[in-house]
């Protein structure tokens, strides 16, 4: 029975890498198709079959941050790969495994995802690109992400507990010495919680609750009640670190314009869905609300919204006498930001 799950699982297994090995031949012309240009695109031949200079630039370009002196190795490094998947294709196809109906579904997925991602990004492509005073405004409505930028160093406690336990856990945050002491409360009275420390440039932290970061001073502890029990969040110590616009402007002007890329999908979606006759079955048959299509309307009358999320308010933070444990910021860490200018 077990050598039996085994092969199941390495069944399993394969069918799933061969799966993603096709859909990238599928992308990338693989399959011993050659090019007509006059200049041979042929990296290499592997049997009957070719590998083609644009498979290796086709994964090229899915490298980010690569560098031009290293488009080189990498790109021989790519070869390789390639030749082994086209090794794997070959051996698939003598055992006929572009048969099995796991492949043929998985393969039938991947294509569906590929095209209507496709479609999506037809979509998108009719954004207009912000203009300088729409980047410079963004800039100034974001002092936490730029011109007053910060890099925290955070220690997080994620704790368990009854909504009746919050009050309590608020006081003793406040009554705390140290931090070393408020775990050691929460050890001593049973509570089930885990920590960790991290250090978070601006704009690695949410968007809703950076303001309220930005409020708060080294040493200050923010409580915020979760659906199971609390969250505890100390900042230790922080280091200012602010970016001049000519540095954020190409990264505020590709959020914009991704922002305007997603509403224009968004958009789209919502006006196919009001067009198009959608009607759910069997256990589907009331539509979530807000979806559109048949049977939506009635789910939107009868679905009760949950309450938002609110990011803590400033009064919330508890200006501890809680002693953060030791932990300077480096510039390795302040590296960890995402870079802008770069």
């Amino acid at each position: 029975m077990e050598m039996q799950r085994r092969s199941t699982r390495r069944t399993t297994a394969f069918a799933a890498a061969l799966a993603a090995a096709l859909t990238v031949a599928l992308l990338a012309g693989c399959g011993g198709k050659r090019e007509p240009s006059g200049a041979s695109q042929t990296a290499a031949k592997v049997n009957k079959d070719e590998v083609t200079v644009h498979q290796i630039n086709h994964v090229l370009q899915q490298q980010r941050n690569l560098r031009t002196e290293q488009a080189e190795v990498a790109g021989k490094q790519i070869l390789e790969r390639l030749i082994d998947q086209q090794l794997a294709l070959q051996r698939a196809d003598d055992m006929k495994l572009d048969r099995d109906p796991r492949v043929v579904q998985q393969l039938e997925a991947a294509r569906r995802d590929i095209i209507a991602r496709a479609y999506m990004e037809k979509v998108g492509e009719a954004a207009v690109k912000p203009t300088p005073e729409e980047v410079q405004k963004y800039y100034q409505d974001k002092p936490a992400l730029f011109s007053e930028r910060r890099i925290y160093n955070i220690h997080e406690v994620a704790i368990e507990a009854g909504a009746d336990k919050v009050p309590e856990l608020r006081t003793q945050l406040g009554q705390a010495k140290s931090f070393s002491d408020f775990l050691e409360h929460l050890k001593d009275s049973g509570y089930r919680y885990s920590a960790n420390q991290a250090v978070r440039a601006a704009e690695q932290l949410p968007l809703q609750s950076l303001d309220t970061f930005a409020r708060m001073k080294d040493g200050q502890a923010l409580l915020t009640p979760t659906p199971t029990g609390a969250t505890v969040i100390v900042l230790a110590n922080s280091r200012s670190q602010p970016i001049a616009l000519e540095q954020a402007r190409p990264a505020i002007e590709q959020f914009l314009l991704n922002e305007r890329k997603r509403k224009l999908m968004e958009e789209d979606v919502k006006a196919m869905r009001a067009a198009a006759k959608i009607e759910y079955v069997g256990k589907f048959g009331v539509a979530p609300a807000g979806t559109g299509g048949a049977g939506a309307a009635a789910a939107a009358a009868s679905a009760t919204p949950a309450p938002a999320v609110q990011p803590p308010a400033a009064d919330q933070a508890v200006q501890a006498p809680v002693a953060a444990p030791p932990g300077g910021l480096t510039a390795s860490d302040i590296n960890k930001g995402m870079g802008l200018g770069k």
